[in-house]
């Protein structure tokens, strides 16, 4: 197994001040601040002190943002909208669909994080049917697809990676299902994007939407979504704002003048300190290389089963690492209380219902993980003893 990765492991590590103190595991919910993403956000704040108003150099940080995502998803600017959050970027595209014809049900997964099956669910009083494909064994087999998508299927919406055990889905399987039928595909990339290389284009989704906060080092208040070329034009979304017009500062109330591409999609006054950090957050695991960030990712996530094993923890399907994110979940009845546990030992983990996820990232190290593995296994040790 790899013991190091392909770049400077503790250059990367002294840019984030958190590793002196805690030994973060949460990137599947928050990832830890760096100096980059601190040193964006205080350009803003010195913008707004000593300005007190650059709007234009605001507006060119939100298309810096903007480039950045579409670059790293392998898209177009133009093709990317931007939104605040993952739940708003997926209301916009829901919004802009029309369920009054001979297809109007939307295929959901299990897989997905709840806000976005809410936002296709709140499509029902505009005539929608949301139709759910189960989970099984952590994942959502493509049978569960197959069987769900009809020839009434308008969308289906699935998730790159499982919001509990990051169960990884083949994206392009689950496109040419939704295909063959005629329906589209709208991808929730928030739990995997940042860990791996992922090509939006050709990976047949029609709509792929992610936040920052998880794995691309940013902060909460935004979101993206890349729209497939050729779609976009096609919605005309009631959930809509300024900047979705063509010629947003001619101030004309009188008419939607439809902006091109996914920019349709964007709403009011954009979230611009987020998109300063975003921006920073996001282009660093790139630049260190995707390719070299999975390797690492993965020796990180195998070394962390391999120790689980050895101290008789039970990971929760899918088990092996090369069909996850790097996001490992354990069986936890009191997962938010242990979680809060292994805090006040330093160590950051995330909760999810019945889970206990931990999720290393690139800039953690083998004794991150032994350290973080080794406590979880006293805490649900001393738990169980207690019972």
């Amino acid at each position: 197994m790899t013991q190091t990765p392909e770049y400077d492991l503790d250059a990367v590590r002294r840019e984030i001040p958190l590793l002196r103190t805690h030994i973060p595991m949460n990137a599947c919910s928050q990832a830890p601040q760096s100096d980059r993403t601190r040193r964006a956000a205080e350009a803003y704040l010195d913008s707004w002190a000593s300005d007190g108003m650059d709007w234009d150099r605001w507006m060119e940080e939100v298309e810096a943002a903007r480039t950045e995502f579409a670059a790293l998803v392998g898209g177009e600017p133009n093709d990317v909208a931007v939104a605040t959050s993952v739940s708003q970027a997926t209301a916009s595209v829901a919004s802009g669909l029309d369920y009054t014809g001979r297809r109007f049900e939307v295929v959901v997964s299990g897989a997905e994080f709840p806000t976005v099956s809410h936002v296709w669910r709140a499509q029902e009083r505009f005539g929608a049917e949301v139709v759910a494909a189960p989970t099984s064994a952590g994942t959502v087999p493509l049978d569960a697809y197959e069987a769900a998508i009809t020839e009434k299927t308008l969308v289906v919406s699935a998730a790159l990676g499982y919001y509990q055990t990051g169960a990884i889905q083949d994206v392009g399987a689950i496109a040419e299902l939704a295909h063959d039928r005629g329906a589209l595909l709208f991808v929730d990339a928030y739990q995997a994007l940042g860990t791996r290389p992922f090509d939006a284009p050709s990976s047949g989704a029609d709509f792929v939407a992610s936040g920052n906060l998880k794995f691309l080092m940013g902060i909460p208040g935004i979101a993206f979504v890349w729209v497939r070329p050729g779609i976009a034009d096609a919605l005309h979304p009631p959930v809509t704002g300024w900047f979705g017009r063509r010629e947003p500062f001619a101030f004309d109330a009188g008419r939607l003048d439809w902006a091109d591409g996914a920019r349709r999609l964007d709403l009011g006054t954009p979230p611009v300190m987020e998109a300063y950090v975003a921006r920073a957050g996001m282009a660093w695991p790139r630049a260190l290389g995707l390719d070299a960030v999975e390797r690492w990712n993965r020796a990180l996530s195998e070394h962390l089963a391999d120790r689980a094993h050895e101290l008789g923890l039970a990971i929760l399907e899918p088990s092996d690492p090369a069909a996850r994110a790097p996001t490992t979940a354990f069986a936890c009845g009191d997962s938010h209380g242990v979680e809060e546990r292994l805090r006040r030992r330093g160590i950051i983990a995330s909760a999810r219902g019945p889970a206990l996820r931990l999720a290393p990232h690139f800039y953690n190290t083998l004794d991150d993980v032994d350290q973080a593995v080794e406590a979880l296994a006293e805490e649900l040790e001393e738990g169980s003893t207690a019972a």
